[in-house]
């Protein structure tokens, strides 16, 4: 009699085990969106020549958009935009987070007590848990000089999954700096598999080689579209501004028309999870 209640108890105890375990297992990562945004916002100075940080965060606040990647971005730089923190400011204005990665450091102007410094910006609606900016090289050419660009990243917690967001303005001048820059972006890419997000000015449009290359790695929100041109911004003829990604779905994404700058801003929504082991 004995022996059959320790069978039942145990045949019980697998049955509750059964049912039990499943339940206890760690859920599946739920899709997370996130509406992203590239703008070069021309240190806030419009096509009609007016200068409005206010502007440009309006322009932000309308898109509905939750991580943005802004360049040329100034930092005290000088009276073109009154020696303001630009970055600090739109954090400000909009109550997000942000990192400023200064591209150009120069010293003080007369009378001033920052550094004078221009380049790229990220600003989050949700915490960075970690930044950095990273100095391009620069292929030195005596006859003219390229400007200094560099790759801003943030890793961004959104609601408890972690993803890259990259933010870069590429050189104007030449297509071998580019490609060079390009290499350098997918060497900090190949760090980790999380999901990621590259925007920025490339200076270049989608059919150049070095944009293929970048292409033919990440997803470009705006593939195969021929409706999308950003610049100049009154009467734009080019897509040089970009919203790529790596393990992220798109969809809605915009070229959005303004007066602000003398670049379209261009905004998409993203979908992701978390990745295994990223």
């Amino acid at each position: 009699m004995l022996k059959h209640v320790i069978a039942a108890v145990a045949a019980a105890a697998l049955a509750i085990a059964a049912v039990v375990t499943p339940a206890q297992a760690a859920p599946p990562p739920r899709d997370r969106e996130l509406r992203v945004m590239s703008f070069n916002i021309h240190h806030a100075a419009g096509t009609d020549g007016v200068l409005s940080l206010q502007r440009i965060a309006d322009e932000i606040t309308a898109a509905d958009a939750e991580v943005i990647g802004l360049q040329e971005v100034d930092n005290h730089w000088g009276t073109r935009s009154e020696f303001a923190d630009q970055a600090q400011e739109l954090a400000e204005l909009l109550d997000m987070h942000v990192v400023f990665g200064a591209n150009l450091d120069l010293a003080p102007a007369a009378d001033q007590t920052h550094n004078r410094q221009y380049g790229t910006a990220i600003l989050s609606r949700y915490p960075i848990i970690r930044s950095n900016n990273l100095l391009l090289t620069n292929i030195d050419y005596p006859d003219r000089p390229t400007e200094q660009r560099g790759l801003l990243t943030a890793t961004i917690n959104v609601r408890g999954v972690l993803i890259d967001f990259h933010n870069t303005h590429l050189d104007h001048q030449r297509a071998e700096q580019r490609d060079l820059a390009i290499t350098e972006i997918f060497d900090v890419l190949k760090r980790n598999d999380r999901p990621a997000v590259l925007v920025g000015d490339l200076n270049a449009e989608p059919e150049a080689p070095e944009i293929q290359r970048l292409t033919s790695v990440l997803d470009d929100a705006f593939a195969g579209r021929t409706d999308a041109p950003t610049y100049p911004a009154e009467k734009p003829t080019k897509r040089i501004d970009f919203i790529l990604g790596r393990h992220v779905t798109f969809s809605d994404a915009a070229v959005i028309t303004t007066p602000a700058s003398d670049h379209l801003p261009v905004a998409a929504t993203i979908t992701f999870q978390a990745r295994t082991g990223a």
